[in-house]
């Protein structure tokens, strides 16, 4: 369904009856909330939650931003690597006033708050600047922002900077798949069959090109969100994997480190995805954390 929410149109998809504590589900750069396992939903619904995910705006079947361009990755990404300003058509503190607003659509006053990579970073900021919402925070394969992290294997920037060599569903779903590969978790491999038909479900349901490069220059944008951090209050758990190589786990423990009182805990074998043995060890430490975040609240 859609919402108007922070003043645009975002898609929902709510699972769960009324009454539940809800949990908030905010996924990664170019990723539809579809991207979130069904099981991992359905595991949460199961542990007496509601389950709340939204497209993130210029994605999936959210509102978009095409008026505004794209700009020059590739020079605002050289500005970044310098320290200057990255220009960008919103920011990520707007996405978090987003997934603020789907709460109030939804008349909700509170929310367990997960992200995933990029959601990680919006979550996180919905935590520090609205904490009166947010019952815990859950930081997944995600990052403080900090400058003096590492960013991807090399292979792996390469590769997100290059473009698919036509917009053919084959090609597209080859170029995905590609990256794919190059950021699974190593000790947990997938058979390509399923991640082709996940790959084009998705394609098929939404292709947003220019709002990936749009999320991508916000995020580059977002400096200072990690002297931010330190104001978080509400419980916090910090998952990252061992082998992750597009956000090193190094970005997760600078994560746990700047909020106070945050667990972090490392799972080893895991790159930058979500196949089911990984949200299996996710979930057994999600799910009593939640439960016992809520009993706190």
């Amino acid at each position: 369904m859609k919402l108007t929410a922070n003043g645009i149109q975002i898609e929902v998809e709510d699972s769960g009856s009324e009454g539940r504590p809800v949990v908030l589900l905010i996924m990664g750069l170019g990723m539809q909330l579809i991207a979130w396992p069904a099981d991992f939903v359905q595991s949460l619904v199961d542990a007496g939650f509601r389950v709340v995910r939204h497209d993130n705006r210029d994605i999936g079947l959210s509102e978009g931003f095409d008026e505004a361009g794209t700009g020059n990755l590739i020079w605002q990404s050289l500005r970044q690597r310098i320290g200057l300003p990255v220009r960008s058509a919103y920011s990520l503190q707007d996405m978090a006033d987003d997934a603020l607003g789907v709460l109030d659509a939804l008349g909700i006053r509170r929310a367990h708050v997960l992200g995933a990579s990029m959601g990680g970073m919006i979550a996180q900021r919905v935590a520090a600047s609205a904490p009166e919402r947010t019952t815990s925070l859950v930081s997944i394969m995600s990052s403080s922002g900090a400058r003096h992290l590492p960013g991807p294997r090399a292979d792996v920037a390469a590769a997100l900077m290059r473009r698919p060599p036509s917009r053919t569903e084959a090609a597209l779903v080859a170029h995905s798949l590609g990256l794919v590969r190059l950021i699974a978790s190593p000790a947990y491999p997938q058979d390509d069959r399923v991640l082709t038909d996940r790959i084009t479900r998705s394609l098929r349901r939404a292709y947003r090109p220019a709002g990936v490069v749009r999320q991508m220059l916000a995020i580059g944008a977002d400096s200072g969100r990690d002297s931010l951090l330190g104001r978080i209050s509400s419980p916090s758990l910090v998952l990252h994997g061992d082998a992750d190589p597009l956000v090193p786990i190094a970005c997760g423990q600078d994560t746990a480190r700047r909020i106070p009182g945050a667990r972090f805990v490392a799972v080893p074998g895991m790159g930058h995805d979500l196949p089911p043995q990984v949200i299996d060890i996710l979930l057994q430490q999600i799910v009593p954390f939640l439960q016992i975040a809520e009993r706190r609240a």
